[in-house]
């Protein structure tokens, strides 16, 4: 018979800086003392830049991250090697090409567990942009881009397990000599490299 683990809480001090980690069994999740679920201090909206989307055009995925009040996660550039940066991997389907992904610049913030050195982080919301090109071979009509957005979220004492958390952009695919409407102008600039 295999012996289960009991132990509800490990809390180890990371390297430098002095955050804390914490894992917990299902007993420590059920518990109204414990910590949110890292996935619950996090929302997402993703947002296509055209409708529809041409066969042959550029456009842009943007992936709006609304951090809760209190909490952070590292940008991602992180300030420190060990820290895990926030980071949007998508999978992209047949007849579509990446171009690149836009990260924002984080801001600098001290913490009590880290008073002399500010790290470079995410809070509030923050944008995160995809370019894409539908190719001439795209199929015609909808098509989603499955996403994976990982990060760790962290407020001034404590930090959650990291996520990786399924996201998904809906594209619709147009014929070439369609008009594509440009969508969200609040979110997106016309395409630049910045």
């Amino acid at each position: 018979m295999k012996r289960r683990n009991t132990r509800v809480a490990v809390l180890g001090a990371m390297l430098a800086g002095g955050s804390f980690l914490i894992r917990g069994n299902a007993r420590a999740a059920q518990d109204s003392s414990a910590a949110p679920r890292a996935s619950a201090v996090v929302r997402t909206q993703t947002y296509v830049s055209l409708e529809p989307v041409p066969r042959g055009k550029e456009f842009q995925v943007a992936v709006v991250v609304e951090i809760a009040r209190g909490y952070h996660m590292n940008s991602h550039h992180p300030s420190d090697a060990y820290l895990i940066p926030t980071a949007i991997t998508p999978q992209i389907p047949a007849g579509f090409q990446l171009g690149d992904i836009i990260y924002p610049e984080g801001h600098a913030q001290k913490f009590s567990f880290s008073p002399d050195k500010p790290l470079d982080v995410y809070s509030g919301s923050v944008t995160l942009k995809l370019r894409l090109l539908t190719r001439t071979s795209a199929p015609l009509g909808g098509t989603a881009i499955p996403m994976i957005l990982r990060y760790q979220a962290c407020n001034d004492s404590t930090c959650l397990p990291p996520v990786k958390l399924p996201v998904e952009a809906k594209v619709v695919v147009a014929d070439a000599d369609a008009r594509g409407r440009v969508a969200h102008p609040e979110i997106f600039s016309p395409l630049s490299s910045k």
